[in-house]
């Protein structure tokens, strides 16, 4: 039976009958960003451009939905004012 507080597309056997791989990959693009640390010495890799720093050094970079870096910030609370600032929804990562 149907539980009528979810969607109806939840009682599916697979949400790929509902969406496209396209779709579910820009799920919550541009809406939702989390935050992760990240060492200097890892930085290249995702902001080319930030001059070398000392490799011990904890940054936290402000990713949206899909990985794509939107800011790199020397404190979580700084990160965490910018997606504010930006009217990101935030996701908690585990």
């Amino acid at each position: 039976m149907h539980d009528p507080n979810t969607p109806a597309w939840a009682d599916g056997p697979f949400l790929s009958e509902y969406m496209s791989v396209d779709e579910l990959i820009e799920l919550g693009t541009g809406d939702v960003a989390y935050i992760k640390p990240i060492k200097a010495k890892d930085l290249k890799e995702m902001f080319p451009e930030v001059p070398m720093l000392q490799d011990n050094m904890t940054l936290y970079a402000l990713l949206n939905a899909d990985g794509t870096p939107i800011l790199l910030a020397d404190s979580r609370e700084a990160a965490v004012a910018n997606a504010f600032e930006q009217d990101l929804e935030m996701a908690s990562l585990h």
